[in-house]
């Protein structure tokens, strides 16, 4: 067994899914172990993952009857690591707007004494995005700007889905007690870890739109991002969180 475990949620990625797992196995060997959760893509994306374990070491697949979302898959994926015993968890996405090269950097960062590595698409003043439309790149940034003025939370990326937590950090974590999605799954897990007084460092990366596949952000996970950062901010206040 690998000491990372990398955590790919996926729900209709047949497109992209099996050229991920081969660059991902054909570049880090035995230094990482994969878990793909998938939620009943109808597209047969867990076939594809069943298709390729035989001739894959360390890629594992957890399949679940239903879209049940983001955070919950992250979840139901940390306590699977926290079980086996993994030193390090990372997160990904299945749809190579997370360059799989740079797992890499992931992987020394950790080694360096960091308690939560984020890449980053907006540090020293820069937007790393290739391919999003207008709109939504706004609407990520405003959101990026919006939490950390509320939350005081050092962070310049709190929505980015590609980390690398070490295992203490989940453990020190009510994972039990999250159950926010899409964005704001992002940002209740990065305060939380600030909030128990972890480190957290932001690498830059480079976040390129999905080519093939369609996008699996909705106006809900939006709504719900603008008013998780009140709710952590009061619940951090009184000492409830």
């Amino acid at each position: 067994m690998a000491q990372t475990l990398v955590i790919i949620p996926t729900f209709n990625e047949a497109e992209n899914i099996g050229r991920l797992l081969g660059e991902l196995s054909g570049r880090y060997s035995s230094h990482i172990d994969i878990l793909v959760i998938d939620d009943n893509s109808p597209d047969g994306t867990a076939d594809i993952v069943r298709s390729i374990q035989g001739t894959t070491r360390g890629l594992y697949l957890m399949g679940r009857d239903c879209k049940m979302g983001l955070g919950t898959a992250y979840i139901t994926g940390f306590k699977y690591a926290l079980q086996r015993g993994y030193h390090y968890i990372a997160e990904m996405d299945a749809d190579y707007s997370h360059d799989p090269a740079d797992v890499q950097r992931f992987l020394d960062g950790m080694m360096s004494g960091v308690d939560l590595l984020i890449g980053s698409r907006y540090m020293n003043n820069t937007v790393n995005v290739v391919n999003w439309p207008l709109g939504r790149l706004i609407l990520s940034k405003i959101a990026s700007i919006y939490t950390r003025i509320i939350t005081r939370m050092p962070v310049d990326d709190p929505t980015s889905g590609f980390k690398c937590f070490r295992a203490e950090v989940l453990r020190a974590i009510d994972l039990d007690r999250i159950n926010s999605q899409g964005y704001s799954f992002q940002i209740e897990m990065n305060f939380r870890v600030w909030k128990k007084g972890f480190t957290i460092k932001e690498i830059p990366i480079v976040f390129v739109d999905r080519s093939v596949g369609k996008s699996k952000m909705t106006k809900k996970n939006v709504r719900e991002a603008i008013w998780i950062v009140w709710w952590l901010t009061i619940k951090s206040f009184f000492g409830f969180l």
